[in-house]
């Protein structure tokens, strides 16, 4: 097999430097366009499903939410496998579909059976989906922390309102989530002394404010030339409005919350937080879709945190070098190219010195482009993405090219030199046959 390949060259020399030269061209095009990740496709299409169930044990959580999920996920078409984990308030569900399976197809299928579930839950528990992402999907970690006068507050409201949704924005981008800082609530805070002070029970209460942020319509006003919209706001923007809502109308003034509970900005009680050196900070967790692009999607993150910086107060500092995948894969392309240079570098020096002969040596040196295109090609083919797993691999696949060329030319060489020394040299193509196939097999 081997020989009549090296037969084919031979004889069609022209044909096959064509060729060569054409499938450097095109294979140089199609390796700028591979997708470039850190890791292969490890794991088999899943879908996430996540629970919040506020107050409950993991006992609790594991039986009244977990258990009736899990249940109707194994009954499920094509699924291979059901995890899960429960802990105090959550539930995480992983739902594993074999290899080949459309992940869209996945996450309708286990939509239609969260249908079927969710009245066995309980109220306020509501299945939520992840997004699509993959087993490497977070790419990036940014933090935000404030110098100056900015509390923990409005630095949380700035990365959850304003930074989170520039980022969500970005092809390629699936999920970012915010931890640290202080989560912004309107809290009303009473006691059974200031309700039992106008008597006023703390259902009214409630009632008063969930009624008091509400925002709905209310039809049409006709006349005879035209229609107006009725709209209803209820919608409380700040904390006097909140305080300003009736609770009660009282006799003979009404009674509202303001009466009967203090009003205030604060947040939850917390139960985690983010830091950088120390320090109190946010940190925004970035993950990225399927198949995208690892090192085109921080290039285009970056560009937009650099915009949002602009316009940040002047003691916001966004810090984008905590955490980058780009950095590892960047760290890998580097280890190819140092292969790549030292090959070409060994490859020169050892013909060269031993061989004293330059044509060699750069004979030699095309064959390291020309499977790398070749390469490219198989991988845009099999859909196959450049990561640090692949081009480790190429790393090493050069050092044994590179081994073999010179084996393969050093013995071309001497076997043509031998036969110009002969009183009757035979022809020198047949000479370059024979000197290959002398060491193909020892070489494969």
């Amino acid at each position: 097999m081997l020989n009549r390949v090296i037969a084919f060259c031979l004889t069609n020399r022209v044909l096959v430097m064509a060729v060569a030269v054409v499938l450097i061209l095109y294979g140089s095009r199609q390796a700028a366009e591979l997708p470039i990740d850190v890791f292969p496709t490890l794991n088999r299409p899943t879908v996430t499903i996540m629970v919040e169930a506020h107050g409950l044990a993991p006992e609790e959580v594991e039986t009244l939410v977990t258990f009736p999920i899990e249940s109707a996920m194994n009954g499920a078409s094509d699924v291979r496998r059901v995890r899960s984990a429960s802990g105090i308030g959550l539930s995480i569900v992983w739902v594993e579909f074999d290899w080949g399976t459309d992940i869209y197809v996945n996450r309708q299928i286990v939509t239609e059976k969260l249908q079927l579930v969710r009245e066995r839950l309980p109220e306020e528990a509501r299945p939520v989906m992840a997004p699509i992402s993959s087993i490497m999907g977070e790419i990036m970690l940014v933090g935000m922390r404030s110098t100056g006068s900015t509390t923990s507050m409005e630095l949380r409201t700035v990365a959850d309102w304003e930074v989170r949704q520039r980022l969500l924005a970005v092809a390629g981008v699936s999920q970012v989530s915010v931890m640290g800082g202080e989560l912004k609530q309107y809290q009303v805070l009473t006691s059974p002394e200031m309700l039992g002070r106008h008597d006023v029970t703390l259902d009214e209460l409630t009632s008063a404010v969930e009624k008091s942020n509400i925002v709905t319509g209310g039809g049409f006003l006709l006349s005879k030339t035209h229609e107006s919209l009725i709209r209803i706001i209820g919608r409380a923007t700040t904390l006097d409005e909140v305080a300003d809502t009736v609770v009660r109308a009282g006799d003979p003034v009404p009674i509202t919350v303001r009466q009967v509970a203090d009003v205030r900005y604060a947040g939850p009680v917390r139960r985690g937080d983010a830091s950088i050196e120390g320090e109190p900070s946010i940190i925004l967790s970035i993950q990225k879709q399927p198949g995208a692009d690892t090192l085109l999607v921080t290039e285009r993150i970056e560009r937009i945190l650099a915009d949002i910086q602009r316009n940040l107060p002047g003691d916001v500092v966004v810090s984008t070098d905590i955490f980058k995948q780009a950095d590892f894969i960047h760290a890998a392309i580097d280890n190819v190219k140092e292969a790549i240079r030292d090959g070409v570098i060994w490859v020169i020096v050892v013909l060269f010195i031993f061989l004293w002969n330059l044509r060699t040596s750069l004979i030699t040196l095309t064959a390291i482009p020309l499977s790398i295109v070749i390469t490219a090609l198989a991988f845009s083919y099999f859909g196959i993405s450049i990561n640090t797993m692949t081009l480790g691999g190429l790393a090493v696949a050069i050092g044994e090219l590179v081994d073999d060329s010179i084996v393969d030319i050093e013995n071309i060489f001497r076997r043509l030199k031998e036969n110009y020394h002969k009183p009757t040299p035979d022809n020198p193509l047949r000479v370059v046959f024979l000197a290959s196939c002398e060491v193909r097999n020892s070489i494969v």
